[in-house]
């Protein structure tokens, strides 16, 4: 069980140390978690950051080894790989835009209080 771990750890090292958009999307996730912090948003709010976090990260990992799996069926153009590629990439661009959708939710009307009344 415990190497099942390692094994996980490793996926996430590879995703973040290999992947421009996961290095992308842990950048992103450390600026909202920053103005979580800094608009002083509560624990329900919390929650849906941290799921919209996780989902973004999850779908950019099947994404990512989909790809990889793809390649090492097909070396060439194919069809099939193409269509399979591009849905899990859809997936990412998916849970990307819930993602957006819950951080226009949260952080919106704080951000526009903020813009119209300066301290």
């Amino acid at each position: 069980m415990l190497r099942s771990f390692g094994y996980a750890f490793e996926g996430v090292s590879s995703l973040f140390g290999y992947e421009n958009n996961a290095r992308f999307h842990l950048l992103a996730a450390i600026g909202v978690l920053f103005a979580g912090i800094g608009f002083d948003i509560d624990s329900n709010e919390w929650a849906l950051i941290v799921l919209a976090i996780g989902g973004v990260w999850a779908a950019e990992a099947f994404n990512t080894a989909l790809e990889k799996l793809c390649d090492l069926v097909s070396l060439g153009v194919h069809p099939q790989i193409k269509a399979i590629k591009d849905l899990a990439a859809a997936g990412v661009l998916i849970m990307a835009g819930v993602a957006v959708v819950i951080g226009v939710l949260i952080f919106g009307e704080k951000i526009m209080r903020l813009l119209l009344n300066p301290m």
